[in-house]
């Protein structure tokens, strides 16, 4: 696969999460979210990469619960380059005219009190991703006799401004959440949605498997760096990076990475993040380009499938998360469910996050720690054993031939 498509692997990630969602709630009635597109967004020049406005989802929340909102950006890979970013404006990864018009609801975003006990009556809204930037880029480029539009930045702006005008405004508790690249978005965006709505909301942040490691791989390259450094240029992302960050960097496209980011955020945060998480294993840390012959490929369709020499590997990459993650531990404003199963977002998908096989970690479910963390009910840092010691994980490994 081509280095510069590798990376929207993540996008397979969301789509198998989601057909896996789906599958498990074909006997119950689920909750069916139509798209809103943005009115007046392009005259902002916020636009999707192939100049299509902008959308969300919003279901409205009710009761004790009409004052809060939850707002989960998608998540779906990135583009690090022309070419790329070209071939992704014609995909629903870069054209609201592409994607879904629909979106089932689930996990943190159900509205089912059984299933989703602390946030399902808050407004809830999923923003759709359509920049390859994890909304944080500012820029365009001409593609022939078209224009690609980086404009996440944009993107936020607009829709923030929008649902202000629904209701936002008036928030008395504000979750900031995402998956994958969506989840790597909560770390630019965090602090600006506490400024904007400070003295008036509580505002939190978390990001679900989206704390993407400065890791080496196991042929001691680091591809990441290269691959975020140069998304980070074209995209005119830096601008909007934490500006405490940059100026403690000699590099400023290491902001983009969130163990330096988090370091400067000012708003509690909360970090679920599996410590194999299979996004990182597949593309950074064991990367095709580390793995020429392929001795990896039974391993990461099956983790039963690794040798002992490769779990003692693999614990490379969990040492690497948890040193990450060290600096935080004990801070009472940040949380944390660091479990060590194989899998790549689990907020939306309702096994994981709340449901009676969900994994857990000393007895907690995902949604239990996250709720007492958010409500500040109590100690809320859990870090797994090592592999493969956590029998509740479902170690959801989704095929790399899901189409994007």
């Amino acid at each position: 696969m081509d280095r510069r498509r590798l990376w929207t692997w993540a996008a397979a990630v969301v789509v198998a999460a989601a057909a896996a969602a789906a599958a498990a709630a074909g006997h119950e009635k689920r909750l069916v979210v139509g798209m809103t597109l943005v009115p007046g967004a392009a005259s902002t020049g916020a636009v999707c990469l192939d100049g299509s406005p902008p959308a969300y989802h919003l279901h409205r929340g009710s009761g004790a619960g009409a004052r809060g909102w939850l707002l989960q950006f998608e998540g779906g890979g990135w583009c690090n380059d022309a070419p790329s970013c070209a071939a992704r404006a014609g995909t629903r990864r870069g054209s609201t005219r592409l994607m879904s018009k629909l979106e089932v609801f689930s996990g943190v975003l159900s509205n089912d009190p059984a299933r989703n006990p602390d946030f399902y009556n808050w407004n809830r809204v999923k923003l759709r991703y359509c920049d390859g930037g994890s909304f944080a880029g500012d820029s365009e480029f001409t593609n022939g006799s078209s224009v690609i539009y980086m404009r996440g930045q944009r993107i936020w702006d607009a829709i923030i401004a929008d649902l202000l005008t629904k209701g936002l405004a008036k928030a008395k508790k504000v979750l900031l959440s995402g998956c994958s690249a969506g989840g790597l978005a909560t770390f630019f965006h965090c602090d600006d949605l506490g400024e904007l709505l400070g003295g008036v909301a509580t505002v939190k942040c978390m990001s679900d498997a989206g704390f993407f490691l400065d890791v080496d791989d196991i042929s001691g390259n680091n591809s990441i760096r290269l691959f975020f450094s140069s998304l980070v240029a074209l995209q005119g992302a830096e601008k909007n990076l934490n500006k405490d960050c940059l100026n403690s960097t000699l590099s400023p496209y290491l902001c983009f990475f969130p163990q330096y980011a988090l370091q400067n955020i000012k708003t509690p945060y909360f970090i679920l993040n599996s410590a194999y998480d299979v996004y990182q294993f597949h593309h950074i840390f064991v990367p095709p380009s580390s793995d020429p012959r392929g001795h990896w490929s039974r391993c990461k369709a099956d983790p039963s499938a690794c040798s002992t020499s490769q779990i003692a590997t693999l614990q490379g990459l969990r040492s690497a998360m948890l040193t990450a993650l060290k600096p935080f531990e004990g801070e009472p404003e940040m949380g944390m469910f660091i479990n060590s199963c194989f899998a790549h977002c689990q907020s939306e998908l309702q096994d994981t996050w709340f449901a009676p096989n969900s994994p857990t970690l000393d007895n907690e479910t995902i949604a239990e720690l996250v709720g007492d963390w958010y409500f500040e009910r109590g100690a809320a840092q859990e870090i797994d054993c090592a592999y493969p010691c956590d029998s509740t994980c479902h170690n959801i490994i989704p095929s790399n031939q899901v189409g994007i």
